[in-house]
């Protein structure tokens, strides 16, 4: 097969690639050396040979390593994710929506990690990348939106660039290193081919295409006594790997034509494409010229993007942004594509106190190992008495008329010394802006845990100064995602995204029916890049005292300023906290159904005592008439009794008196006879 012709578009890739990468050759240089120091490997080979000359492990006093471990803790506290804000009341749904499809997005995208390693390149080589791009093969086929961390050294920008994010940059390569194998798995027609004339397979292009032997990566400064792999070591590892090439991708920004049209009739607008605005024109002839509609073209910044492998164009597109969808975190930001990391700026005063401890190791050595001096001729065999010297029984026999042998005992070490090793170790933690308090180191700490907290909030400025730069990046990341999914989401999907408090929220946008109509229409302003009905920040990734902040919640809701609702999300020992406030609320509910039937339940009890009050009296009542009626029948027979007892006395009196009558009558009459 002949060999292929190279396309000016591939030369020009090619030709800026090599212009860029010699220009940032001394920054390479200084990142290199920043990420061995951070690795531990801090000796040169000079200086390891030097220190081995004079019987010394080449040991560094590591104060780097662990700084910026203790920083990048620090700034990933907290997963920082995406808010988005409305910009006014009209749009709080459309917001909540891009909340849930750019966190689905940090969610399909390990977002963490890929922050986290970021976060790591800006701590140490002093600049970090973000890549957001489209996944075609996500979601079987219909693709999603993506971000990704990108090694710093596999992006070059021409370094007459002045802006923080490189917007004034005439391009940006992004250059990837693929073996054979990983080439044809993403470009099989690049492989072996059937000749359909002959039927037989011939060597597809990957054989004429020139193969690339450097690596994105730049070669160790200093000597690698801590052994650890890098990519640029790695690659020849493999002694029987195959060929590698480079695919090299150029961001540039060019202007698009797009046309507005207006609806004279109904004033509406809508803005289409070049290939959207001539399918108009044939679906509509004459409709401009009768002037039912009106349209005008305009001009718009769009980020297009050049893929080479070699001397051939894999793909050429325009993706529907205006800034780069790679985005720097530039540390120490120096005004060039070239920031300083933290590490750079402290490796003079780490090169300091490895000297230090050098100094401090070979004074314990001369401390532990005394030097013998002997005058010369008082022993016959030198080498015979260092044989000896190490038996605790030896007799050695000497001259002493030579001169007695004597110890030289060495100077004991100043404390200013000492004092001058904390010195650089502390100059190397306020380099990083990280106290010894934040290390956890308890001398250090306040009395009063109050104390202790203001301490740890006072240390915590240096880090959040770092983390606005970082949020910057993180916003402008999610600008691009917001840019790219307005016009990769034009079709009907369903979003769903699992919550840390055990919720479920899902939402479905482009949706359309006859009931409805539209719901959640985010394809038909996919063209307005620059006009935003919503606000995207990035979440604060600073850890915070979590029971401190709860107890500040916990008063707020003891002096009745929030509901439970808000001191219970902060709590930050229970996780199924959207369950707990579920259950709370039916609890709730049955609460004041138990309430309303109580209530109901007195006011029963209420009418039963009246009912049994009113019942009670007319029992009395009937009991009184009753006992009445039976009272007046005693009164009556008592009456008649009574008549009848009065007349039987009546007529006893009156036949007593007669009888007494008669009796007197008698005595009279018997007197008169006497």
């Amino acid at each position: 097969m002949p060999n292929i012709k190279l396309d000016p578009r591939a030369q020009e890739n090619q030709e800026l690639w090599q212009r860029w990468r010699d220009a940032r050759s001394s920054w390479d240089t200084e990142a290199r050396s920043d990420i061995d120091f951070y690795s531990g490997n801090h000796y040169t080979t000079d200086e390891s040979d030097d220190l081995s000359a004079v019987n010394q492990a080449a040991v560094p006093m590591d104060r780097i390593g662990p700084a910026v471990e203790k920083l990048k803790s620090i700034i990933t506290a907290s997963p920082p994710a995406f808010t988005v804000i409305p910009r006014e009341d009209s749009d709080a749904k459309l917001s909540k929506i891009w909340r849930l499809i750019l966190g689905y997005c940090w969610e399909m995208s390990s977002g963490d990690v890929h922050m986290k390693q970021a976060i790591h390149d800006y701590a140490v080589t002093g600049l970090g990348y973000l890549y957001a791009y489209v996944d075609n093969e996500s979601d079987f086929g219909r693709g999603d939106v993506k971000f990704t961390s990108v090694n710093p050294f596999r992006v070059y920008v021409p370094p007459t660039s002045r802006d923080r994010f490189f917007d004034d940059a005439d391009s940006i390569i992004l250059s990837t290193i693929l073996t054979e194998e990983q080439v044809l798995r993403l470009y099989p027609e690049l492989g072996p081919q059937l000749d359909p004339k002959t039927g037989e397979m011939v060597d597809g292009l990957i054989k004429d295409i020139s193969t690339h032997s450097d690596e994105d990566y730049p070669s160790p400064q200093n000597k690698n006594s801590i052994y650890t792999v890098y990519p640029d070591a790695s690659k020849d590892l493999d002694y029987g790997g195959s060929e590698h090439y480079q695919v090299l991708e150029r961001f540039f920004k060019t202007k698009v034509p797009f046309y507005r049209i207006a609806d004279m009739r109904t004033q509406e607008e809508q803005v289409l494409s070049e290939p959207e605005f001539q399918q108009f024109l044939a679906e509509n002839p004459d409709v401009f010229e009768s002037g039912l509609m009106e349209y005008e073209e305009v001009l718009q910044t769009r980020v297009a993007v050049i893929a080479t492998l070699g001397q051939i164009v894999l793909y050429e597109s325009i993706l529907n942004i205006d800034i780069y969808p790679i985005v720097p975190l530039p540390n120490v930001y120096t005004g060039t594509p070239y920031p300083r990391s933290d590490i750079s700026r402290a490796r003079p005063m780490q090169r300091l106190l490895n000297k230090l401890w050098s100094l401090a190791i070979s004074h314990a050595q001369a401390s532990a190992g005394l030097k013998l001096l002997v005058p010369l001729g008082s022993v016959e065999n030198i080498g015979d008495l260092e044989r000896d010297w190490a038996n605790p029984n030896a007799v050695i026999e000497v001259d002493s008329s030579q001169g007695e042998p004597h110890y030289p005992s060495p100077t004991p070490l100043a404390a200013e010394f000492y004092r001058l090793i904390q010195s650089a170790e502390h100059y190397i933690d306020f380099t990083f802006g990280l106290p010894e308090l934040m290390h956890g180191f308890s001398e250090q700490a306040p009395d009063t845990v109050r104390g202790t907290e203001k301490m740890v909030s006072l240390g915590a400025e240096r880090p959040k100064s770092k983390l606005r730069d970082i949020e910057f990046g993180i916003t402008r990341l999610g600008k691009v995602m917001y840019g790219l999914g307005k016009s990769h989401y034009s079709y009907q999907k369903m979003f769903k995204l699992a919550q840390p408090n055990n919720d479920l929220t899902e939402v479905t946008v482009n949706l359309y029916d006859d009931v409805s109509g539209t719901l959640i229409d985010i394809a038909k302003d996919k063209y307005n890049v620059n006009q935003h009905d919503v606000s995207i920040a990035p979440g604060s990734t600073l850890p915070t005292s979590k029971w401190a902040e709860y107890n500040v919640y916990l008063e707020a809701f003891q002096l009745g300023i929030v509901d439970k609702e808000e001191v219970l999300k902060k709590n930050p020992e229970i996780f199924d906290k959207e369950g707990i406030l579920q259950r709370t609320g039916e609890i709730q509910q049955l609460q004041g159904m138990v309430e309303q039937l109580q209530g109901q339940v007195k006011n029963l009890q209420g009418d039963l005592q009246t009912a049994q009050r009113e019942s009670v009296a007319d029992r009395k009542r009937v009991e009184v008439e009753k006992f009445k009626s039976k009272l007046t029948n005693v009164e009556t027979d008592a009456k008649a009794t009574n008549k009848v007892q009065a007349e039987r006395l009546a007529g006893a009196v009156k036949l007593a008196a007669e009888k007494s009558k008669n009796i007197m009558g008698s005595a009279q009459e018997a007197g008169e006879t006497l």
